[in-house]
């Protein structure tokens, strides 16, 4: 029974209760987010134990939405989906708790957009039809822009255009290759359907001709700029920084996958031949170089400790690309890991900056220095989360990489050895941050009376925490439900490549 109404009641939920949120007094606009959002959270969690790994796609449903035109409203999950789903659901309450002080002005309209951009967000993951995958693509990309154009720091319109500019430029490129693949696949088959099986099955046969090139160009540009791979990149400095601490926790821990997503569902499926030419390979690889070492070395000379951040997302986003052009079980899985754990950390990271952000006006590295001995507990937290980041054995970013790089080396020796030094890069700068902010002389008379976490940041932090921990020691969960999707992944890019491949998740 549950399977049947989940997937339409997530994304129903978060779009009534953004009425309701528009409809009450400001006062408790809040509340009722916060409540709604919790919600939505605990309708989603029976997911992980009800998601059966070797079954497939699970939890569909499909209904004739516009008949006349073959859109059907069709949704499901499998393993690849499952974990950004749970992922949103996790982040969106504590991005509304971690606003709560800091939003002061048109507060329902903040949060009600927070609500619809929750249903856009889970509507892209699950979306088995690519009109409404469209449909959803758009649905986020307007409620983000007014969050960072309204509320936003004092660049927040210039950053806003930038990010609207650079992300609905690509949509409408997918547009049209979506319009195209089903043009194409109606005349074949003489059935017009925006169907995801239906247009895979088609895109399959077009090989690796003129048309198979320029469709899987335009996903490629769409889906790139939302990674951002280099050099599409430069919107995101702009917009993470410029944003409220929700909206950077938002686009750094779920926006950003929705690129990597898309090659996995979309653009690498639909187009194997393109995918694995060894042009394209070679070019993939280089950028997703490129971006580990360039956004790990722009990032070591960041002043302002939320552009460090940034950039450090260009940095562990080159190793999801690596991982999934590697074609390995091991690096499909780190890939999917490496997603997960950067929504995370990079989340948690977001989080800190805001919180001292709230008390000293101020993000630059220089402003603080020794800030342990007056606020511990946040100290604390920071060290951990930088060095969850910086992949410390124990801690999520381990697990994620190491299988990246594992599994990448069967394929592209030469480049994993080069990508590992993404890894001392990241240490590098990280380190050196946190060094200075909490760990050096305390000299700055406004540092010496800061306040240490309240209870309500402890409680957006703590569950961050958990994750950290309970990833790095433990990740056979994780690994065992999103294996036989990797797998299948896998299969229809290259079949019978997976055949000899170890099982990195195990048995049940």
């Amino acid at each position: 029974m549950y399977a049947r109404w989940i997937l339409t009641a997530l994304l129903a939920w978060p779009l009534i209760a953004a009425l309701v949120v528009l409809a009450v007094p400001v006062r408790l606009a809040k509340y009722v987010a916060l409540a709604a959002s919790l919600v939505e959270l605990a309708l989603s969690v029976p997911l992980w134990w009800t998601f059966a790994p070797a079954t497939g796609m699970q939890f569909i449903v499909s209904r004739p939405w516009i008949p006349a035109w073959g859109i059907s409203y069709i949704v499901g999950l499998d393993g690849i989906s499952l974990f950004l789903v749970l992922l949103t659901t996790v982040l969106m309450p504590l991005s509304i708790l971690g606003s709560w002080s800091y939003i002061t002005k048109r507060e329902r309209g903040f949060y009600s957009l927070l609500l619809v951009l929750t249903t856009g967000m889970i509507g892209v993951f699950v979306a088995l039809d690519l009109f409404l995958f469209y449909v959803m693509w758009e649905v986020m990309l307007i409620p983000m822009y007014f969050i960072i154009g309204v509320w936003g720091g004092e660049n927040r319109l210039y950053a806003a255009i930038k990010f609207f500019i650079y992300t609905f430029f690509g949509s409408l490129l997918m547009l049209v290759a979506i319009i195209v693949l089903y043009l194409h696949a109606g005349r074949v088959t003489g059935v017009y359907s925006f169907s995801y099986m239906h247009l895979l099955n088609q895109a399959g046969l077009l090989g690796a001709g003129g048309g198979a090139w320029w469709l899987f160009g335009a996903f490629f540009l769409a889906f790139a700029i939302k990674v951002p791979i280099f050099p599409l990149h430069t919107w995101l400095p702009d917009a993470h920084v410029e944003a409220p601490t929700a909206g950077s926790v938002i686009l750094a821990g779920i926006l950003l996958k929705m690129g990597t997503y898309g090659f996995l569902r979309f653009a690498v499926p639909f187009f194997p031949s393109v995918a694995l030419d060894p042009t394209v390979q070679l070019i993939i690889v280089a950028l997703a170089l490129i971006g580990i070492i360039y956004g790990g070395l722009v990032a070591m000379v960041q002043p302002d400790f939320k552009k460090l951040i940034a950039y450090s997302s260009v940095a562990h986003l080159g190793f999801v690309m690596l991982g999934i052009w590697a074609l390995t079980l091991q690096s499909v899985q780190g890939a999917l890991l490496v997603m997960i754990n950067h929504g995370i950390s990079t989340g948690a990271l977001f989080f800190l900056v805001g919180m001292i952000y709230e008390r000293r006006h101020s993000r630059l590295i220089e402003a603080y220095g020794g800030i342990a001995r007056v606020v511990p507990m946040f100290a604390a937290i920071l060290t951990i989360v930088s060095l969850s980041s910086i992949a410390l054995p124990g801690t999520n970013g381990f697990a994620g990489e190491f299988l990246v790089l594992l599994g990448s080396f069967r394929t592209y020796p030469v480049a994993t050895a080069l990508a590992t030094a993404g890894v001392i890069v990241a240490a590098a700068y990280l380190l050196t941050a946190l060094q200075r902010v909490i760990f050096n002389p305390l000299t700055q008379e406004g540092n010496k009376k800061l306040p240490d976490l309240t209870p309500r940041e402890l409680l957006v932090l703590v569950p961050l925490l958990v994750c950290i921990l309970w990833v790095g020691i433990y990740p056979k969960p994780f690994l065992r439900r999103m294996e036989p999707s990797a797998r299948q992944f896998i299969e229809l890019v290259r079949p019978g490549s997976t055949q000899s491949q170890p099982v990195t998740g195990g048995q049940p």
